[in-house]
């Protein structure tokens, strides 16, 4: 992904959902992917039960060092297949964060938008594409 509002809104929404905190239980608990009985886990949020044994399913083969960590999570949410199908979405077509919302809503589903908008802007300013 090249398009600097693109990657914004990608990053925005992960702060929203887990504040980028990888072995994070939805409201708040920081527990381990096992740990995590109810709501989503993780960077995104991981709800469903598909999406989250996906997961699980991934990080015990690819992951040594399980499915609550960063790198394994950030591996995962590039593979997943919700993500891939949007992805094409997200590479480099000029849009606006507000436009790059939507395939992020499809992407993740979201019950509440929160300020996940306003933080895609922030990091527009942020970011610096060489």
């Amino acid at each position: 992904i090249s398009d600097r509002n693109a990657l914004a809104t990608i990053m925005g929404n992960i702060k929203q959902e887990s504040k980028f905190i990888p072995n994070i239980c939805e409201g708040g608990a920081r527990v381990s992917y096992n740990d995590c009985n109810s709501g989503g886990y993780g960077l995104i949020q991981w709800t469903s039960i598909g999406r989250y044994k996906g997961l699980g399913n991934f990080a015990a083969r690819f992951c040594e060092d399980g499915p609550s960590t960063l790198e394994c999570q950030t591996r995962y949410m590039i593979n997943e297949p919700i993500f891939q199908k949007y992805l094409p979405m997200f590479e480099g077509s000029g849009q606006t964060v507000s436009q790059y919302m939507v395939p992020a809503y499809y992407w993740l589903g979201w019950g509440i938008k929160g300020n996940r908008e306003i933080y895609s802007y922030n990091y527009t300013k942020k970011l610096v594409l060489t």
